[in-house]
């Protein structure tokens, strides 16, 4: 199976995906060189997303999780309709945010084309009734983990800017709307001093995936042998260094250019 972000982000996915399916392979891309995606054209993010697409396919992939909040918000209906695989994507967790505040308002920190598409509309107008839900662009944050500066100054400086407000409107559940967003964690329960509950989906993408394949007849057996390769357009050694606090068994990472 496939996984491919705009970066790095995507390794929290792929960190999931592999306590519950300990079993499969995963070719995992991140166009570190294009990041962020957030702030893209639809049309440039379609285009790159399909180059992912056929890389992976080159792979052998029999399914692909888009972990990119952007990406699953303008495109995974039209490469659904394309492709023949399944796909699955990123969904901004408001219906377990919902379940988890006391307070009933929410802050959803996401890019700024997940939080202006469609899709995402259609989510919250599903889900967020009755509640009083606070959205801020995270802008500036992805190139901070993609630079591994996700602990600086400037991270602690943008985090307190972006959730403070929040939190003096009685936000208690805070919704984590881009898949780099999770090596923030520290710095926002730092900033946030432990007083809000983070929800990150990464949890019920990995049991999303674990449905598709049993449903698709495509989960590997226990006798296969999983192997683990990454691949990035962007620099190799920030790369490892993620990979290496994902994954405690062996892999192969390569640079490429697609």
């Amino acid at each position: 199976m496939g996984i491919f972000d705009s970066g790095v982000g995507g390794l929290c996915v792929f960190r999931e995906i592999k306590k519950r399916l300990p079993h499969e392979s995963i070719q995992y891309f991140a166009d570190s060189h294009n990041c962020p995606y957030g702030s893209k054209t639809k049309e440039d993010a379609l285009s790159l997303s399909r180059k992912n697409i056929e890389f992976l396919l080159e792979q052998d992939c029999k399914l692909i999780v888009i972990a990119c909040n952007t990406v699953t918000a303008v495109a995974i209906d039209s490469f659904r309709s394309e492709y023949k695989i399944p796909f699955v994507g990123m969904e901004p967790a408001l219906k377990p945010a919902a379940l988890q505040s006391k307070t009933k308002r929410i802050g959803i920190l996401a890019t700024e084309n997940t939080l202006n598409s469609r899709r995402f509309k259609q989510t919250f107008k599903k889900y967020a009734t009755g509640l009083e839900v606070f959205v801020q662009p995270g802008y500036g944050l992805v190139e901070l983990v993609e630079q591994r500066t996700q602990n600086s100054d400037r991270a602690r400086c943008l985090l307190s800017q972006y959730l403070l407000p929040m939190m003096d409107k009685g936000v208690d559940t805070l919704v984590l709307g881009c898949t780099h967003y999770p090596f923030l964690m520290e710095m926002i329960k730092q900033v946030t001093k432990n007083r809000i509950t983070i929800i990150d989906p990464a949890d019920a993408v990995a049991n999303q995936t674990k449905r598709l394949l049993t449903q698709f007849d495509l989960a590997s057996n226990e006798n296969h042998h999983p192997l683990f390769h990454f691949y990035t357009s962007g620099d190799k050694k920030i790369a490892q260094t993620f990979i290496d606090h994902a994954i405690k068994t062996p892999y192969i990472l390569e640079q490429v250019n697609i």
